[in-house]
């Protein structure tokens, strides 16, 4: 397989790796850019830290329906190539983020957080047209290993102080950064723009982060936020813990070209 022009490291449970997805596919149909969808767990980048004093009560059941759902996506990967990857996860995004809100008695199933049960995951496979017998993956700990490695290298790309989502433009040698983490879905017109003040920036000599912690609830329906309506602006939480999303670009600047 030749290199894609952005690798797009996510998690599936993040509300703003998943506005991000859907800024750079704008940005991608109207550059024909190929993006290579890879995976970065929050439960894994976590696995060492007591969520009972770090985090909100439901961080820890989401983080960990997000690794759920990344096993189904590996496994999809795996058996159906890698193009299915970024089917199925924007056909999982539309269904957690761009749907309604579950109500409180619907928004965990069997003890888990709904998000990565068979009864979330299961309609959308069938929606997109992939076997059930993926939802076997959701217990499967066996890909674990290569979810681990996969966040592993996105983090390699940037220090390990970042949340998600992780963008990688033009590898191997190109430009890498954390975000940038947006609450607003952009025209076609201001996406490219916005992409190419991202890119620049990010790909500038020396240049570390930018960064506010103030920042607006996404305009997402399961947040309870219409396209039409703006987020309430609130404290980042990751002001209490780097590894939670923040509005920030970290970067790995790209290596002098020879050519």
């Amino acid at each position: 397989m030749s290199e894609a022009d952005i690798h797009f490291y996510f998690d599936p449970v993040c509300p703003f790796a998943w506005m991000t997805s859907k800024w750079v596919r704008l940005v991608q149909s109207q550059r024909e850019y190929t993006v290579d969808w890879r995976f970065i767990s929050l439960r894994q980048i976590n696995a060492h830290v007591d969520y009972d004093t770090h985090f909100p009560p439901e961080y820890e059941a989401g983080h960990t329906a997000g690794l759920r759902l990344l096993r189904v996506l590996e496994r999809t990967r795996q058996e159906h190539g890698r193009e299915m990857v970024g089917t199925l996860y924007a056909a999982l995004g539309a269904r957690i983020f761009d749907s309604p809100p579950p109500t409180e008695q619907d928004r965990t199933e069997n003890g888990f957080d709904v998000r990565g049960t068979e009864a979330l995951v299961g309609p959308v496979l069938d929606q997109v047209g992939l076997p059930r017998t993926l939802l076997e993956a959701l217990d499967d700990d066996g890909h674990d290993f290569t979810i681990r490695a996969e966040t592993d290298e996105a983090l390699a790309l940037t220090g390990k102080d970042v949340g998600t989502p992780i963008i990688h433009f033009q590898p191997p040698e190109g430009t890498a950064f954390f975000g940038p983490v947006i609450s607003r879905l952009p025209s076609d017109e201001d996406a490219v723009r916005l992409w190419d003040h991202v890119v620049g920036l990010a790909g500038f000599p020396g240049f570390a982060e930018l960064k506010r912690s103030l920042r607006e609830l996404p305009q997402l329906r399961a947040l309870g936020v219409a396209d039409d309506e703006v987020g309430i602006e609130r404290e980042s939480p990751s002001t209490t813990h780097p590894v939670a999303v923040r509005m920030t670009i970290t970067t790995r600047q790209a290596p002098p070209r020879t050519r």
